[in-house]
């Protein structure tokens, strides 16, 4: 007996179960060491950012405890004058400190402003962490704009009262309360700044401490951890992946290799030995589903070849007997064949119907049995007969019956008379009635309207079309609403086209 399967060719770009594992493992290893190592970051640069952010708030606060708020109430109220603010612009422009010296000495407010300013300046100095300190009148919620009230000693006296654009970050803020500190960068370097108000006795908002700390040398290092995590992530990855695939390799791909190599090689015949079939013969010693596996496809293999030998066996007593059997079967069946076929056709006649009507009246009572009837009365049979001669009148009516068995392919076409067929509806053609009905009616139609072709060739025949329903109680009901559905298409068509129509 010949081979009963042939070798499997397998794609050499295929995704193999073995790739799958390995891209598996390798995401997997490198997702969860990158995120360990993103949140050991994250967690890092956060704990940096609260101190840093603490340390500008809380000296912001300090030095506000310290500072003369009556004093500054009284300087502020000065520098905000039109007189104050022209006499600045001047003293800008000229990059003349003196002025500004002068005019606060002839208000009064020089001494005082020169022990505020150096308190500031030593503080300044005293917290090395600490960039800029500095005294700043804010506007309100909605201003853009912020005038600085004193500063250190690298900047000019007539820095006081100038007024500056508000950092986009700050739009909206209310600075009456303690600023939420920020870290921003902008062309003083990376920033950490924070901003406490300054409330005099009496209560009034006399201006705000703003306290800026230096994180230049912080988000350089930040940046070179960074680097130093993403490094050991990408090495770690690497290492712990060729474990990973030497460990896969040995105990999952190896094995799975191995057997779908020889399985292959199976190749089943009945005159064929188990080691000449290919039956797996490895040493697969795994404890585990793979062990499973090989053990499986293997009692498969042998189980195929003692089928083949059995069959082989049985088949030679058999060959006589089926032999006989079957000519027999032959005969009858031609015999039964050509007693129900319609001799021109090739469809059933009038006795098939008469048994198939039968079959289906034992089912008529079941409410869940639903079958149709189509009548076809072929047009112009007899004229193509009288005109053209009967052989061009059988080629007329084959080819009506062709369209016919073209449209109900699935139900069974019965010729019951000389020009008359039957076609009963069941399963999918029942399901699709009436777009059956309304291809079958589309093809006479183009077929008859084409005058290019010879009049035998121009089909034309009338339909019609009844369903069983609950209140038939025999076949031959339905066939008397679809044989009258049929002649009253066939009236319309004469009347329509008259019986002489064909021939043009």
């Amino acid at each position: 007996m010949g081979a009963l399967c042939a070798e499997v060719m397998v794609p050499k770009n295929k995704f193999t179960v073995g790739k799958k594992i390995y891209l598996f493992v390798g995401l997997t290893v490198f997702l969860a060491v990158f995120g360990a190592a993103m949140i050991s970051y994250r967690i890092n640069a956060s704990q940096i950012d609260d101190y840093f952010k603490n340390l500008s708030l809380y000296s912001a606060r300090n030095f506000s405890k310290f500072i003369d708020a009556e004093y500054l109430f009284k300087l502020k109220e000065v520098v905000i004058s039109e007189e104050y603010q022209a006499l600045r612009d001047q003293a800008e422009k000229d990059e003349d400190e003196a002025v500004i010296e002068r005019y606060l000495k002839q208000k009064g407010l020089w001494t005082d402003y020169v022990k505020n300013r150096n308190f500031l300046i030593r503080y300044l100095r005293t917290m090395e962490d600490i960039k800029y300190l500095y005294l700043i009148v804010w506007g309100d919620v909605n201003a853009t704009k912020d005038m600085y009230l004193m500063d250190d000693d690298e900047n000019p006296l007539y820095v006081t009262g100038r007024y500056e654009d508000r950092a986009e970050s700050f739009y909206g803020v209310d600075a009456s309360m303690d600023v939420e500190p920020t870290i921003s960068n902008s062309g003083w370097g990376w920033l950490c700044s924070s901003y406490v108000p300054v409330y005099d006795k009496a209560g009034n908002l006399v201006c705000q401490v703003g306290c800026d700390v230096e994180m230049d040398d912080i988000i350089r290092a930040r940046r070179r951890f960074l680097m130093y995590v993403l490094a050991s992530a990408v090495i770690f990855t690497i290492l712990v992946l060729i474990g990973a695939i030497l460990l896969l390799n040995r105990i999952v791909i190896k094995p799975m290799t191995e057997i779908t190599k020889e399985m292959k090689r199976f190749s089943p015949s009945s005159n064929k030995s188990y080691e000449d079939s290919g039956v797996l013969n490895l040493n697969i010693k795994s404890n585990d589903e793979i062990e499973d596996i090989y053990n499986g496809i293997r009692s498969m293999q042998i189980r195929i070849l003692d089928y083949l030998k059995d069959i082989v066996e049985i088949r030679a007593e058999k060959e006589k007997v089926e032999s006989d059997i079957e000519s027999a079967r032959k005969e009858m069946g031609a015999i039964s064949r050509e007693a129900y076929r319609d001799s021109l056709t090739k469809v059933g006649n009038k006795s098939a119907y008469l048994k198939k009507a039968a079959e289906l009246q034992t089912k008529i009572g079941d409410d869940a049995f639903k079958f149709g009837i189509v009548m076809v009365d072929v047009n112009f049979l007899k004229t193509i007969n009288d005109t053209y001669g009967h052989s061009m009148g059988d080629d007329y009516l084959k080819g009506c019956c062709k369209i016919i068995c073209q449209i109900y392919k699935h139900s069974p076409v019965f010729r019951i008379g000389g020009d008359e067929f039957v076609v009963l509806l069941i399963g999918e053609d029942f399901e699709n009635r009436k777009e059956k009905l309304s291809q079958a009616e589309n093809l006479f139609e183009r077929s008859f309207n084409d005058s290019k072709l010879e009049p035998w060739l121009r089909y034309s025949a009338a339909i019609g079309m009844a369903e069983s329903s609950a209140s038939d109680r025999t076949v031959e009901e339905v066939f008397k609403r679809a044989d009258k559905a049929m002649y009253d298409e066939k009236m319309n068509f004469k009347k329509n086209h008259g019986v002489d129509d064909i021939r043009g």
